[in-house]
């Protein structure tokens, strides 16, 4: 439904890469759910009122909290297309975080009011009715909410959007609730046995989860999360496509909102090769990677000489002896520096897993212990780089 929306009201909207597309997809979502929100509010408390239930009212209290929820997306998506100034220098685009984790603590308090309510229901229960009114209502709720969610979840793939993901989980555990909601009226109608509070619990318990579940993903981005292996695989395929590039690694990615990425980098190079020639180089991965990925790119250089015998030898010997300690465990950037009247210098980084079973400081001890293999002639700075497994 979004999608098609689109077509009208988004000028170019097949050009969800641009910031400016994506806001707008951002906003059309949030009018979007303030207006049929809107109705199902209505629907249902006609359908509460008439039924006496406590799970309708809390149903229906659940669709104004989303109208709510509505408001916040459109007018945060507003915001998040704000261009950077003296106070943000990396623009506002993180904005959006906040609105997701703004649209989890409503969820999440709208699950606890809905609790409450439907515990006092059971203390004091009273009589429901359910009428063919009430169960076209409630069942063109529930299309409505499934079109809602199918249409949300559309727009959160095609923009990659945590908080448009959040209203679609938010309309599934609607589906969910209504549903319950819906068999609860018809039970009483059937049995004459009250389960009113007990399904208002079942749905305030699918909401509170909902909403623990959007506030997972809005924080993470907010706090600070490692890129995708595929997108890392995917900058590392686009730097070694360009000429004198020997290896890439030290892949650092800041998130200051989608559409709003910082990355730095460290490109490996012939240190044979003419300087002027690698920095034009240097400059043209930089220019890709911000026409690609709407990004400011830094690269650092790291000289290769593999005609040094000595340091190549010292990477076979690590490339064996790393192996046989971790296979997980991985090294890069090996060169050896010489100063005159001082012992070679070893360096190399080190690529370790999170919470790997041995302290860095241990890991590095043991592997200098191991180096003095290669002779006592040499000193070694190891560098400890973390990585995912």
């Amino acid at each position: 439904m979004i999608s098609f929306l689109a077509r009208f009201f988004i000028k170019d909207h097949k050009q969800v890469d641009s910031p400016i597309v994506r806001q707008s997809y951002g906003m059309l979502s949030g009018a979007f759910g303030i207006a049929f929100n809107i109705i199902l509010v209505i629907f249902k408390m006609i359908a509460g009122v008439l039924s006496g239930s406590i799970a309708v009212f809390s149903d229906a209290l659940n669709n104004l909290s989303d109208v709510t929820s509505s408001v916040v997306t459109l007018i945060f998506f507003k915001l998040s297309g704000r261009d950077a100034d003296e106070e943000h220098p990396f623009g506002h685009g993180r904005l959006e975080y906040v609105a997701g984790l703004i649209v989890s603590l409503l969820i999440i308090i709208m699950a606890v009011e809905l609790l409450n309510g439907s515990i006092m229901k059971i203390i004091h229960p009273e009589d429901v009715e359910l009428s063919f009114v009430i169960v076209l209502i409630l069942v063109v709720s529930i299309f409505i909410k499934f079109i809602m969610f199918a249409s949300y979840m559309q727009t959160a793939k095609l923009i990659d959007s945590a908080t448009i993901r959040s209203a679609a989980m938010d309309s599934l555990s609607d589906v969910l609730s209504t549903s319950i909601v819906l068999v609860s009226l018809i039970i009483f109608e059937v049995t004459k046995i009250n389960v009113d509070g007990y399904a208002g619990i079942v749905v305030a318990l699918f909401i509170f989860k909902t909403g623990i579940d959007a506030a997972k993903d809005t924080i993470n981005p907010l706090l600070g999360e490692p890129p995708s292996r595929e997108f890392l695989r995917e900058i590392e395929k686009t730097v070694l496509t360009h000429e004198c590039v020997l290896g890439v690694h030290d892949i650092v990615v800041h998130n200051y909102g989608p559409s709003r990425v910082m990355m730095s980098l460290h490109v490996e190079v012939p240190s044979d090769e003419n300087l002027i020639t690698i920095h034009d180089i240097i400059d043209e991965i930089e220019k890709e990677l911000r026409q690609k990925y709407h990004c400011t790119a830094v690269i650092h250089m790291d000289p290769v000489d593999s005609s040094d015998s000595e340091a190549m030898a010292i990477k076979s010997w690590l490339t064996l002896n790393i192996e046989e300690i971790d296979p997980s465990i991985k090294f890069h950037d090996l060169r050896i520096v010489r100063k005159e009247g001082e012992k070679p210098i070893v360096e190399f980084d080190l690529e370790v897993p999170y919470r790997y079973k041995m302290a860095d400081d241990e890991l590095v001890k043991l592997l200098e212990y191991r180096l003095r293999e290669i002779g006592e002639e040499y000193s070694y700075d190891i560098t400890v780089d973390k990585k995912e497994k």
